[in-house]
């Protein structure tokens, strides 16, 4: 029996990654009660934007804290002072490999991936991950991953990598990227079991489903032919990292942490994203509210999968999708396109700092308490080039943050010393993070 794989992909695999709902705009939740009186503490969001960036109209042109935001950055003026931008980082693993993956499934590794087309993944542990595992018993959710696009399958021919390491910066281990939820709705379904009393039927629901899902799989893979056996295993490889969650979510010994601020039961709407551009908002006030509320800590968001091409003729100017419009080949009209876009994701990226800059903790807020990383793994998306890599870094971390500066660096400077300092902000300090040299100069303050 052979099954078409547009009926794999859409029908079985997207339907357990729940996909199609949304909710609108969630007003009710910019009302946060008291917060505890402890000192609150600090989070960490990794947000990534794929195909690079036009590198032309983002990097400041003098050093230190009178620098001016370039065009692309201007969306961010009333953060400045909140905010670390980094000129001549890179990330020397990812330099070997063609095309996208090598470099964008490693953005948050570090490590050099192996070449697979099918399921036998090798990467490393992600930043987040480092942080999230060591933090796993102070919130009901160890980390958030979350997305806007479905999990892409199947082997781009063009370069021989299977398209699951362009779907995932989250890994677990070197075997196991963290499946991302993309449906708001599910998210705050998700962030409200989690913070509610009891959660033992609902971790059975979550059990149920998983069993179902990874069962139906498990039987289509007997009756499909062998290219669409290895999208299956692809799925599955993903799916094994919501069982550790499922177990997580009934675990009865952490019933002594309380929500910062309460979620509304009753805010839970039932209608999809009507567009890309409010499915990012809407993913990002996800964000938000799990900070606010501290369900977790650790975040990650992908504005799109790598070589996204998502069309953006909803921005006045543009006419093509990402992907196309950043190999330019310099042509000036392609260039410009390619520059609204990347300020338009700049601007999603200062919406999560307004939203965590409202939400008051005693004399501080959620952003003063906050790393908010934003970065794409190509500087000039035309040449796939890993040199001089766009990465900002805002919030202050509890006060270990020294912000309002842009910095700048040797040539190629290790990304990875980024990850350190921003390790040892969190309160997780590592003495090394795969090929760091050690924290990198002025980030913390001293």
């Amino acid at each position: 029996m052979k099954s078409t794989p547009s009926k794999l992909s859409r029908r079985t695999l997207l339907r357990g990654a729940g996909v199609t709902l949304g909710l609108p705009w969630l007003e009710s939740l910019g009302a946060a009660a008291n917060a505890p009186s402890a000192k609150p503490p600090v989070r960490m969001a990794f947000l990534y934007l794929p195909n690079g960036v036009n590198v032309r109209s983002w990097f400041p042109e003098t050093p230190g804290r009178d620098f001016q935001l370039p065009a692309t950055l201007e969306p961010l003026a009333e953060f400045k002072d909140q905010l670390l931008v980094f000129s001549n980082l890179w990330n020397e693993a990812s330099k070997g490999g063609d095309g996208h993956y090598v470099k964008e499934a490693a953005i948050l590794t570090c490590a050099t991936i192996k070449k697979t087309p099918g399921a036998d993944l090798a990467n490393a542990t992600s930043v987040d991950q480092v942080a999230a595992q060591r933090t796993a018993h102070q919130t009901p959710l160890p980390s958030l991953e979350l997305g806007v696009t479905p999990v892409a399958i199947g082997v781009d021919a063009v370069v021989g990598y299977t398209r699951v390491y362009g779907s995932h910066i989250a890994w677990a281990n070197p075997t196991t990227p963290l499946a991302r939820e993309i449906n708001p709705r599910s998210v705050y379904e998700r962030l409200f079991r989690a913070s509610s009393e009891p959660q033992g039927n609902a971790a059975k629901m979550d059990a149920l489903l998983l069993d179902r899902v990874l069962g139906d799989a498990r039987r289509l893979r007997n009756e499909v032919s062998t290219s669409d056996r290895i999208r299956i295993d692809e799925y599955m490889s993903v799916m094994r990292s919501l069982e550790e969650r499922v177990q997580r979510s009934g675990d009865t010994s952490r019933r002594a942490w309380k929500p910062r601020c309460p979620l509304d039961a009753k805010a839970v709407p039932t209608d999809r994203p009507a567009d890309h551009a409010e499915h990012v908002r809407l993913m990002l006030d996800m964000i938000a509210v799990a900070f606010q509320t501290d369900t977790t800590r650790v975040a990650t968001f992908m504005c799109g999968n790598a070589v996204s091409d998502v069309s953006f003729r909803f921005l006045e100017g543009v006419s093509a999708g990402h992907h196309d419009v950043s190999h330019h080949q310099k042509d000036p009209d392609k260039l410009r396109q390619y520059h609204l876009i990347t300020r338009w994701h700049v601007a999603q990226y200062a919406y999560l700092l307004r939203r965590l800059q409202a939400m008051k903790e005693g004399d501080s807020t959620v952003l003063d308490n906050s790393m908010l990383f934003f970065a794409s793994a190509l500087s000039d998306g035309d040449r796939h080039d890993p040199h001089k890599l766009p990465v900002l870094l805002a919030g202050r971390g509890g006060g270990r943050i020294d912000s309002g500066r842009h910095l700048v660096y040797a040539e190629d400077t290790q990304l990875s010393n980024l990850y350190v300092s921003m390790l040892d902000a969190f309160g997780t300090p590592v003495d090394r993070f795969a090929d760091s040299t050690g924290p990198l100069r002025g980030v913390l303050r001293s």
